[in-house]
C-alpha cells in the first residue's frame, strides 16, 4: 500500500520525517484544538448514522477518528507515518470500534468499503507537491483512492488549503509556485522536549473550481464547497478570508451521480 517508482522502489514522502520529529508535539499546535467543533459539523453535514463505517485518510495522530470512535462510529485510520500510526494506537479511545493502518494516501487499495471518508488539515490532500512522482498528481492519485473506497453513495469531507488565502496572506517564509498551486515554506518543528530542527513544507492550494473539477473526475458529486478555519466549520461560501475549503462530494451510485443513501440528510445549504 506504499507508492512505488519505475524503478520499484517505494517513493518516500518528505512529510515522514516532520512527523517523526513532532511526535505527539502535533498535538500541540492551534489547528488541532477544535476537533470536537469540526466532528460534530461532519457527523451532521454529512449525515453520519449509527453502523456507518468511516475511514479517516491521512489521520495523524488519530484526532479525528478518535472522536468519531467515541461517537460510536467504526473508523479505520490511516497515515504515512509510523509515528503518527503509534501515537494514534496508542491513544485510541478504550471500547472503540477504531483501528490504525500505515498507508501511503497515494496508492490506496480499499474497494467499496467504506460509507463516509474524511481526510482534514491536509494529513494526505495536498501534502505531495514537493515530493512527487514525476509522471503521477499526488493529489489526483488520493482522490482516486478515495473515490475507490467509498461505497456508491458514500460520502466525502476533504479539507485544502486556499490558494486565494496563500497568496493574499503570503509568509516572509513562504515561496508560492503558481504554475503548480504549491506554497514551500521554511520553518522549525519541535519535539515534545522542545528541540527544535528546520523544515522544509510543501502545501498545494486549490481554488473551488479546482476542487469541483478534481472530484467529478475522480467520479464523485461535488455536493459543495465552504470556506472553513480548523476549529470553525460551517455552511460558508467560499471566500477569500478562510484559509481553507472544505469539499463534500458524494459517489454516484451506477445509475446516477450525487444521490446519498436512504435516509442520509443533504445539508440544508
Amino acid at each position: 500500500m506504499f507508492l512505488v517508482g519505475e524503478n520499484g522502489r517505494l517513493v518516500g514522502h518528505w512529510f515522514e520525517d516532520v512527523a517523526d520529529h513532532l511526535g505527539g508535539a502535533y498535538l500541540r499546535y492551534s489547528f488541532t484544538k477544535g476537533t470536537d467543533q469540526e466532528v460534530d459539523f461532519l457527523v451532521d453535514c454529512l449525515g453520519l448514522e449509527p453502523g456507518v463505517r468511516v475511514l479517516d485518510v491521512g489521520c495523524g495522530p488519530g484526532r479525528h477518528a478518535h472522536a468519531l470512535g467515541r461517537r460510536g462510529f467504526e473508523v479505520v485510520g490511516v497515515d504515512i507515518s509510523e509515528r503518527f500510526i503509534a501515537l494514534a494506537r496508542q491513544n485510541a479511545p478504550d471500547g472503540a470500534a477504531v483501528s490504525f493502518e500505515r498507508a501511503d494516501a497515494r496508492s490506496l487499495e480499499y474497494d467499496s468499503e467504506f460509507d463516509a471518508v474524511i481526510s482534514l488539515c491536509q494529513g494526505a490532500f495536498g501534502l505531495s507537491g514537493g515530493a512527487g512522482v514525476a509522471s503521477l498528481d499526488p493529489d489526483r492519485a488520493v482522490l482516486d483512492g478515495i473515490a475507490r473506497a467509498l461505497r456508491p453513495g458514500g460520502r466525502l469531507a476533504l479539507s485544502a488549503f486556499s490558494a486565494y488565502f496563500q497568496v493574499r496572506f503570503l509568509g516572509e517564509a513562504d515561496t508560492f509556485d503558481a504554475g503548480r498551486g504549491v506554497n514551500h515554506e521554511h520553518t522549525a518543528v519541535r519535539n515534545e522536549e522542545g528541540a527544535e530542527v528546520p523544515a522544509d513544507l510543501w502545501t498545494t492550494c486549490f481554488t473551488p473550481r479546482e476542487l469541483r473539477l478534481l472530484a467529478e473526475s475522480a467520479g464523485l458529486h461535488p455536493d459543495h464547497v465552504w470556506s472553513v478555519t480548523p476549529g470553525d466549520y460551517a455552511v460558508r461560501p467560499p471566500d477569500i478570508e478562510h484559509p481553507e475549503f472544505l469539499l463534500v462530494a458524494t459517489r454516484a451510485h451506477s445509475g446516477g451521480a450525487g444521490r446519498t443513501p436512504s435516509g442520509w440528510p443533504r445539508p440544508s445549504a
